[in-house]
C-alpha cells in the first residue's frame, strides 16, 4: 500500500495568450466554454467538463501581488506556445474539425493513434497547441 496521498484529477490548467478578446472568442465564442471570470487585463477562466482552463496574459501574471491582496498569488508566468488537449466523444469530432475550419481555422494534424484513439490539432489565437482526442487515448491497457 502507498503511502502517497490521492489525486484525483486535473482542477485546473493554465495556458498563456497576448489577447484577451481574441481569446474570449476562440474559447468562448467558437469552442462555447462558459465563461467562470475575466478580469482584465490579467486574465479570463473557463469551464471544461470538471476542469477550468486559467488564459492569462503572462506579463500580467509576474507583477507579485500587493501586501493588502486577500489573495496572495505568487508570480508566474510562461513563454512560448502550451498545450492543452480536450476530451471529445469520437463522434463529435468531425462535427468539431468542420466548426472550426468554418472559422477559418487550419487543421494541424487529424490522425489515430496506435491504439485506435483519433486526435485533431490545431492552434488558438496565441498559438498555444490545442488538441479534441477520444478519451480512449489515454484508456489504461490490461
Amino acid at each position: 500500500m502507498s503511502d502517497t496521498p490521492a489525486i484525483s484529477g486535473v482542477l485546473e490548467a493554465a495556458l498563456y495568450v497576448d489577447d484577451l478578446d481574441a481569446a474570449a472568442g476562440f474559447y468562448g465564442d467558437l469552442l462555447g466554454l462558459e465563461e467562470v471570470i475575466r478580469h482584465d487585463p490579467r486574465h479570463i477562466f473557463y469551464r471544461a467538463g470538471e476542469t477550468i482552463v486559467l488564459l492569462f496574459v503572462a506579463h500580467e501574471t509576474r507583477i507579485p501581488p500587493s501586501s493588502d491582496t486577500a489573495l496572495p498569488v505568487p508570480p508566474h508566468g510562461a513563454t512560448g506556445p502550451g498545450h492543452l488537449c480536450f476530451n471529445v466523444p469520437g463522434d463529435a469530432l468531425d462535427d468539431w474539425r468542420a466548426r472550426i475550419e468554418a472559422a477559418g481555422i487550419e487543421i494541424e494534424a487529424d490522425f489515430r493513434w496506435p491504439n485506435g484513439a483519433r486526435s485533431v490539432y490545431l492552434r488558438d489565437p496565441a498559438g498555444n497547441s490545442i488538441e479534441f482526442a477520444e478519451p480512449k487515448l489515454w484508456e489504461r491497457r490490461a
